[in-house]
């Protein structure tokens, strides 16, 4: 086995002792080393990078700058022709509620750029001006659009406008079949477009407690230069299954039974017998008297008289406000109210007629000349060309 290494007393070195030699050394003479007192401390210098730093800004080129220094003036003044624009537009949209007298103010936007340099000239190239809601007759008009071209101003600067002229005009009024379902929708009617210039009406009208089916076709021409007419044809109330109402004076026009209720006088012995009983009728149906006896007196010769082929035909022509006027009770045995019946003979063809028109009437202006264009169905509703020539807004003096 190999013997334990010792270390001789002789070459242990303590460290504590070799520190303590360092108090007279070197360290302590650094460490009280006196500073010189004619030199004060002064913080660093940095000149040198701020002239690096100017040194590289005028170092860009002179164009550089001069398209810089452009640009900023530009976009200065675009957004000072913005917020002119803006404020003309609100200005103009004012003027034209109150002149007009509308409900609302319209929108309005000016056209061509820069718009400072056209009030400057005093001149504008275009104004569209939109108007929801403007009233014509019984109805509103659901928008119109106009846009004015080659517009002169007539202005003491270019915030002081006093008014306009303007030699040409076109747009377009639209009268929206959402709109006329809305406000006339007391009659619970619907208007739908078909074709070019036809209208489809459906829906129900009250009538003496009753809701009657309503049918009618209007028909949609342009009246004169500055309004539209409506023509209303094929105006028919269904009273249920029993009879149908056509206001009018003509053969075909009055109250009639339908082809089921006329059939059914066939099978309901009693409502055939009442019908028989009125001369008017047997006149009518061109029955021989001796005929009209035998069925009163006899179901079989009843039951022979309404089987004839002929006999529904015959039925349905009966006009029965005429019947009713020398048997007033007849239609009540037939299932009629008597008071639809008075209320019916004073719903006349105009009366009918005029709570389904259409018709309106462009406002006339104070100055210059409006008027249609053009008329047309389309599927969101009738749309009417517009022109103008030589009007003015405001005051030229």
């Amino acid at each position: 086995m190999r013997a334990p290494h010792h270390i001789s007393p002789h070459t242990y070195s303590n460290p504590y002792e070799e520190l303590g030699a360092l108090d007279d050394g070197p360290l302590e003479e650094v460490l009280h080393e006196d500073l010189p007192d004619d030199e004060p401390w002064t913080p660093p210098h940095h000149g040198r990078s701020r002239r690096r730093r100017r040194g590289r800004f005028a170092g860009l080129p002179l164009a550089l700058k001069a398209v810089c220094g452009l640009l900023t003036l530009a976009a200065f003044l675009v957004l000072a022709d913005r917020w002119a624009l803006l404020y003309a537009e609100h200005r103009a949209a004012d003027t034209l509620e109150d002149q007009l007298k509308l409900s609302a103010a319209p929108e309005v936007e000016i056209g061509g750029f820069p718009f400072l340099t056209q009030v400057a000239d005093e001149r504008l190239d275009s104004v569209r001006v939109t108007v929801p809601d403007v009233a014509a007759d019984r109805v509103s008009l659901a928008r119109v659009t106009a846009t004015a071209h080659d517009i002169r101003l007539h202005a003491d600067g270019p915030t002081a406008v006093r008014g306009a002229g303007i030699p040409r005009l076109d747009g377009d009024v639209l009268l929206a079949f959402d709109d006329l379902n809305r406000e006339l929708g007391a009659s619970q009617v619907t208007f739908t477009g078909q074709g070019r210039d036809r209208i489809l009406a459906r829906g129900t009208l009250p009538v003496a407690g009753h809701d009657l089916r309503l049918r009618a076709d209007a028909r949609i021409r342009r009246d004169g230069g500055r309004g539209i007419d409506t023509q209303i044809g094929g105006m028919r109330l269904d009273i249920g299954d029993l009879a149908t109402y056509r206001p009018g004076t003509r053969a075909s026009q009055g109250l009639h039974l339908t082809r089921d209720a006329a059939a059914a006088l066939t099978h309901e012995t009693r409502k055939a017998k009442a019908l028989l009983a009125v001369p008017s009728v047997v006149r009518a149906l061109g029955v021989p008297d001796s005929t009209v006896r035998d069925a009163l007196r006899s179901d079989a010769a009843l039951s022979r008289l309404t089987g004839r082929p002929d006999f529904v035909r015959q039925a349905m022509g009966l006009n029965l406000v005429d019947v009713a006027v020398e048997n007033p009770d007849l239609l009540q045995r037939l299932g009629f109210d008597p008071a639809l019946l008075d209320a019916l003979t004073r719903l006349t063809r105009p009366v009918l007629a005029d709570r389904l028109s259409l018709a309106f009437q462009l406002p006339e202006p104070p100055s210059g000349e409006l008027r249609l264009r053009d008329v047309r169905v389309e599927k969101d509703g009738i749309r009417v060309r517009i022109e103008g020539a030589g009007l003015a807004v405001g005051r030229s003096d």
